[in-house]
């Protein structure tokens, strides 16, 4: 048996799960957080906490301020770190808390920072929304191919969500059937696109018109690199410039010599398999 100086002890975990900022404790929302778009815990290991993030990940609030003070990103951290060590007991702990009186009609908003980053993940969030009927859970997320996949299926009824421009997956965000969200330059952007703002109150990106206009944090060098543009038209350009994948033809060289004929499919089940898995 390993001594107790061989063993890993466990991560501490949080006493509680859900927090309010100033913001949120105005409108009576409730916030689920972790790192933005990646972390590094203690012991090493590195996560991806937004896999879809494209251009987001250069203007992101959750990357600037009070988010980098020490006792935040370790909270953050904390509560990552226990998802990924005990994603069970995480969710035991996280519907234990919810079912308490305080939380009683409520909204909670998923993900002040961070995403919806893995199958596991998400069905768990889900498990915890079909566990506490008596709370509404909301949330902005990129990861649109997963929720496309998993959960548009057959949602949990007390879950609403919006999907958000400027990430990898912007193209399958169909903008005459989703609620969707973009980041504007301001206000007046906003308006003339005829889009509604939710500046008044996050809870609009979910309760009110289905096109949700957000204005860009007023954070002088995040405003430079938006230049203007809504964060939907700077994935675009992104996208727009990034080569084309090479489609080369295979060619089938038999004694050293190229014989000009094309490599034959892969069998299903063979070495066809194996790409599709890496």
């Amino acid at each position: 048996m390993p001594s107790s100086a061989t063993m890993t002890p466990l991560s501490a975990r949080p006493a509680r799960l859900l927090t309010q900022n100033r913001e949120m404790r105005a409108i009576g929302v409730w916030n689920w957080t972790l790192p933005a778009l990646a972390a590094r815990l203690p012991d090493g290991r590195t996560q991806v906490t937004c896999p879809a993030a494209g251009v987001c990940a250069r203007i992101c609030y959750a990357r600037n301020g009070t988010y980098l003070f020490p006792a935040v990103k370790a909270k953050h951290a904390a509560n990552l770190a226990f998802v990924l060590d005990d994603l069970p007991g995480w969710e035991a702990a996280m519907i234990r808390e919810l079912s308490t009186r305080r939380f009683a009609g409520t909204f909670i908003r998923i993900h002040d920072a961070g995403d919806f980053f893995s199958d596991a993940y998400t069905w768990a969030w889900c498990r915890v929304m079909r566990a506490c009927p008596q709370v509404t859970f909301y949330a902005y997320t990129k990861e649109v191919r997963r929720f496309k996949r998993l959960v548009e299926p057959d949602p949990p009824g007390n879950f609403l969500w919006v999907y958000s421009y400027g990430g990898r997956e912007d193209a399958d965000i169909d903008p005459a059937r989703d609620r969707v969200a973009d980041v504007f330059p301001d206000e007046d952007a906003i308006t003339e696109a005829g889009w509604s703002s939710q500046e008044a109150s996050d809870l609009l990106a979910v309760l009110g018109p289905r096109l949700v206009g957000v204005p860009a944090n007023r954070i002088p060098h995040f405003l430079k690199r938006l230049g203007g543009r809504r964060l939907s038209q700077w994935q675009a350009e992104v996208d727009a410039e990034r080569p084309a994948p090479r489609r080369g033809h295979l060619r089938l060289v038999r004694g050293g010599q190229d014989t000009g004929a094309a490599a034959p499919a892969p069998r299903p089940g063979a070495a066809g398999d194996e790409r599709r898995a890496a």
